[in-house]
């Protein structure tokens, strides 16, 4: 066994990931993991920038490597970053809280295999991926760190997070790179903690999800709840699965959801059809105006009048719509900010 640090992180995560890992002890007595958010088509860039921090070497993951003390390794772009029993693996299974790397996958994954060895720690960022991943670590004896929310670019992920999950610390950057300088040193644990079964079962099963089993043969159904919601990314039936004090979901394909990255999901798909519900009404216009134009060239006044009326009705609807999407954009900027 080893020591394993897991840390993860989005928007405003990287000067903070920076002075953590500049912060690890130079004797490398410990395997750090890094799952950062960004584009599927970055360019992968973050290796270089924490090699040249200091610290440990660090590259991008590869599928199947040996997972050793000393070094860090970081999900490439849109792949998640898995660990396993002195090994990592790098696969593309279902995105998880709209992201591929997930910082849940992650967290859950070194939480099956560390158990009490495992240090998580999260940075800034938007919404709450890692609080899932978070109570995993927590379940399986591992101590979880978060950047303190004053002290983050975008709060919420940490906000989300301590909201939900008993963490162990609440730290400015500053003090939590001492406290993972000293996580990293730690002893380690004589044995794995006793976890109910069926809690292990589940995580072990979100685990194969992630590393690419088909979920709706794993048995993803049993995992939770039937709930009347929808995946907002292939529409299929979505389970609900409550872990202590928060719930996330998981559908039959293996798309999986905390209740805030559900949410603006659902939120942004609305906007989306109402948008399309104004382009529609839009197209309607343009088209009885051309069609009004052209009873009027053919000199058929009640066929030209009949256009016109349904064309003023239609535009009649449109600032309605238009204030309905206001209000729902104004109501997503207030949430944001709570």
């Amino acid at each position: 066994m080893m020591n394993v640090v897991v840390i993860g992180g989005s928007a405003g995560a990287l000067e903070p990931l920076l002075q953590v890992v500049s912060a690890l002890p130079a004797d490398g007595q410990a395997a750090v993991l890094v799952a950062l958010h960004q584009t599927p088509d970055a360019a992968g860039y973050v290796p270089a920038l924490l090699a040249r921090s200091g610290g440990y070497p660090a590259a991008h993951a590869q599928d199947g490597e040996p997972l050793l003390p000393g070094r860090v390794y970081v999900a490439p772009p849109d792949h998640h970053l898995i660990v396993g029993a002195g090994r990592v693996e790098v696969r593309r299974g279902p995105k998880e809280n709209g992201s591929r790397p997930s910082i849940d996958v992650l967290f859950r994954s070194a939480a099956l295999a560390y158990g009490p060895d495992v240090t998580a720690v999260l940075l800034s960022g938007e919404l709450d991926d890692g609080t899932a991943g978070l109570w995993a670590v927590k379940v399986f004896g591992g101590h979880a760190l978060v950047q303190h929310p004053d002290d983050a670019a975008s709060p919420a992920m940490p906000l989300n997070a301590v909201r939900s999950v008993p963490v162990d610390r609440i730290l400015p950057v500053g003090a939590l790179a001492e406290a993972v300088r000293h996580a990293a040193s730690a002893p380690l644990e004589a044995s794995m903690p006793d976890v109910d079964p069926e809690v292990r079962r589940s995580l072990e099963l979100d685990v194969r999800i992630a590393g690419g089993t088909p979920a709706l043969e794993a048995g993803v159904l049993r995992m939770g709840e039937a709930v009347a919601l929808t995946c907002p990314q292939c529409h299929g039936a979505l389970v609900g699965i409550t872990e202590g004090r928060h719930v996330r979901f998981r559908c039959h394909t293996g798309h999986a959801y905390s209740a805030e990255t559900l949410h603006a999901e659902l939120r942004d798909a609305t906007e989306a059809r109402l948008w399309e519900a104004l382009r529609a009404l839009d197209e309607q216009r343009i088209l009885l105006d051309m069609q009004a134009r052209t009873f009027a060239a053919a000199r058929e006044p009640e066929r030209e009048f009949a256009c016109r009326a349904e064309e003023e009705e239609l535009a009649a609807w449109t600032p309605d719509l238009r204030d309905l999407i206001r209000a729902l954009t104004e109501a997503a900027a207030r949430r944001a900010q709570r």
